[in-house]
């Protein structure tokens, strides 16, 4: 499978990876099917993962590949998580999972592990640094990642703010490290990021309104 790793096309001077290329393409996907709160995004995150994944291993990069892993379970996680809610009293007007802004016990609890994960990641990061080329921007996009992940699928506005957080160290983070594609990709995340946090939030006090007695539903 080394052929992940091959150069598919130079782009404004930037040499762009086919796996780099399709991997985040597909990424970028389930990110706009999350915008849509579509069942889907999950196993669409998973299948980019698992893409990614390959490439990392058969590039030895054990640290990115293992982070893909952790990347795919909580895609699985976050799959059931909709299903189940989807079967229960988490469903929308439309049958779309209904989504909510988290309480500020959960904000700080998504804060403090975001911060404590960092923590952890980057001195692992730091103290094997085969695992990293850059150990601290790397642990705080990969944590920023699972928690954004984990509130994507507690159906929390909450998570298009920790993308928000990710692309602003992600941007600078891949094009210094010749990942120009992921670079672009990024810029695009942080627009579909704006747009999907919009929905959202728009979503989200839309039905914390009560209905009028005789209204249709």
């Amino acid at each position: 499978m080394n052929w992940l790793n091959s150069e598919a096309f130079t782009l404004f001077d930037q040499h762009i990876k086919w796996a780099d290329m399709i991997g985040n393409v597909i990424g970028l996907v389930g990110l706009a099917l999350g915008w849509r709160r579509s069942i889907w995004t999950w196993p669409v995150q998973f299948l980019s993962g698992a893409i990614l994944l390959a490439a990392f291993a058969t590039a030895h990069l054990s640290g990115s590949a293992g982070k893909q892993l952790v990347v795919m379970a909580v895609a699985l996680w976050g799959w059931w998580q909709w299903n189940s809610r989807r079967g229960g009293s988490g469903v929308g007007t439309d049958g779309s999972v209904a989504v909510r802004f988290a309480t500020w016990r959960e904000r700080g609890y998504l804060l403090g592990a975001a911060a404590v994960g960092t923590l952890a990641v980057g001195s692992l990061f730091t103290a094997y640094p085969s695992l990293s080329w850059d150990p601290w921007p790397d642990a705080y996009i990969f944590v920023g990642t699972v928690v954004a992940m984990y509130a994507q699928a507690r159906g929390m506005v909450e998570f298009w703010f920790a993308w928000l957080l990710v692309d602003l160290v992600g941007v600078p983070l891949n094009f210094a490290n010749d990942f120009a594609f992921s670079g672009f990709v990024y810029i695009i995340y942080g627009a579909l990021v704006l747009w999907g946090m919009r929905d959202w939030w728009l979503r989200s006090r839309k039905a914390g309104q009560p209905v009028l007695e005789g209204a249709p539903v």
